[in-house]
């Protein structure tokens, strides 16, 4: 079974990546951080949220989008969250070894990337008076929709 993988772009509140380490290590998945991070890795928010899940979960860590995108497999499908999408995380299908990209808090992910991945832009439906979900939020709706349609392999 190939793992679903969690990238975080430049993500700057260290409290989301330690929650986002959580449901990674809660569903199997793989996470990746992309710099330059708005915190440090052991900082006390991270380990906090983290909590003792880090031992469950596969972490690594980029510099920045050009280190990630070198090892990047040609074939990876990589589905970009962003409130800029036509359709919605649901109206994708998606298979083991998805990667799921997220932009950082304060300004998503830059124009270049929306672009790079345009043909698989989502988003999370909501009300039209909300301006967007945490961070944390995001990807726990989209990586457990994911894992509903893999079957929740891996998961009891």
């Amino acid at each position: 079974m190939l793992p679903l993988r969690i990238v975080l772009h430049q993500p700057e509140i260290p409290q989301n990546a330690g929650a986002v380490l959580r449901t990674c290590a809660a569903t199997g998945a793989e996470l990746h951080l992309i710099g330059p991070l708005g915190f440090r890795l052991d900082a006390a928010g991270v380990r906090r949220a983290g909590m003792d899940y880090r031992e469950w979960a596969m972490v690594r860590r980029w510099d920045d989008w050009n280190a990630f995108r070198e090892q990047l497999p040609l074939e990876a499908r990589v589905f970009a969250a962003t409130t800029k999408a036509t359709r919605t995380h649901v109206e994708h299908a998606f298979a083991e070894g998805d990667w799921f990209l997220f932009g950082s808090e304060g300004s998503g992910l830059p124009a270049a990337l929306l672009e790079m991945f345009s043909e698989r832009l989502m988003r999370i439906p909501m009300h039209p008076k909300a301006r967007s979900l945490n961070l944390a939020q995001s990807v726990a709706v989209i990586v457990y929709e994911a894992s509903r349609q893999v079957g929740f392999r891996g998961m009891v």
